[in-house]
């Protein structure tokens, strides 16, 4: 479970509602001074929301960048069916990434943490028009890893019997804070009511759904490579849900520039925002597309 340092926007940072052919979603706009760059759309990762970007706005808009974080559908702020899976099947996940591109206005750079690179894998390759750069912040190639498999399965086995309070309490008793920490090395929020707010926000059908493809999502590197779009994977030094190694083979599988944060780890948008913000705005720079 991720940590951002604040679930409170900066100055300059804009909370609105994105209204989109699709449906509304919760979002944090943040715009640099005169005309961008370009725009990034960030898609955050499992049990995630739209905060664990919060540290990234004001340096992205420092060079220059227009940056939207969303919370996808039955993401925290964004509203869903709690008790219908069908909603959260991938590609309507990514049929609402492709909505919010066009309410956004293209071209833009697309970013997915975790899951959320995914589902943002699962856009291009439904349609890559609306974008002019893909980064893969820890998100692999195919499903996680076995210890995280078996993490997965104990949350979709709880949900099946616990409603998301008595989940929260069980989260909570059998991991010591620190370890339910995968996005904040040296730093993270430490406002336990805040978190607990943002899980219990959670649709519970959107967690088991999207918790079963990351368990079974089949490898689509080499339809992702064929696609004539700049690619970047970003990963911490560390990873347990998908192996360092594992995403730097992706990444020359994928022909892709290859970022590591040193220091971070699941999360290097939360673990090191500064330096993660840095390799984007650089990998952005020299990929402005049609900007």
């Amino acid at each position: 479970m991720s940590r951002p340092p604040t679930f409170v926007p900066p100055a300059g940072v804009r909370a609105h509602r994105l209204s989109t052919g699709r449906g509304e979603f919760a979002v944090l706009d943040a715009a640099p001074q005169g005309r961008p760059k370009g725009t990034a759309l960030l898609l955050p990762g499992f049990t995630g929301s739209k905060e664990d970007f919060i540290a990234l706005h004001e340096p992205l808009a420092a060079d220059g960048y227009r940056t939207v974080a969303v919370d996808g559908r039955g993401q925290y702020e964004t509203e869903g069916p709690k008790d219908d899976e069908t909603p959260y099947a991938q590609e309507e996940l990514a049929r609402d990434v492709l909505a919010q591109a066009t309410a956004i206005g293209a071209p833009l750079h697309l970013v997915g943490h975790s899951l959320g690179g995914q589902i943002s894998r699962a856009a291009v390759l439904l349609d890559p028009s609306p974008f002019v750069s893909l980064t893969l912040i820890a998100s692999g190639p195919a499903q996680i890893s076995s210890s995280q498999q078996a993490r997965v399965k104990l949350l979709r086995d709880a949900l099946a019997v616990m409603d998301m309070a008595q989940v929260w309490e069980a989260i909570q008793a059998m991991e010591p804070p620190e370890e339910t920490d995968t996005g904040g090395v040296d730093s993270g929020l430490d406002d336990i009511a805040a978190l607990r707010r943002r899980w219990l926000a959670n649709s519970p059908a959107q967690l088991v759904a999207t918790g079963r493809q990351l368990c079974t999502e089949p490898d689509r590197v080499a339809e992702l490579a064929a696609l004539p779009l700049p690619k970047h994977v970003l990963s911490g030094a560390h990873d347990d849900t998908w192996p360092v190694t594992l995403l730097d083979e992706m990444a020359v599988r994928l022909g892709a520039r290859r970022t590591v944060i040193p220091g971070a780890e699941h999360s290097p948008n939360t673990d090191r925002p500064l330096l993660t913000a840095r390799a984007l705005a650089g990998f952005w720079n020299d990929n402005p597309g049609a900007e």
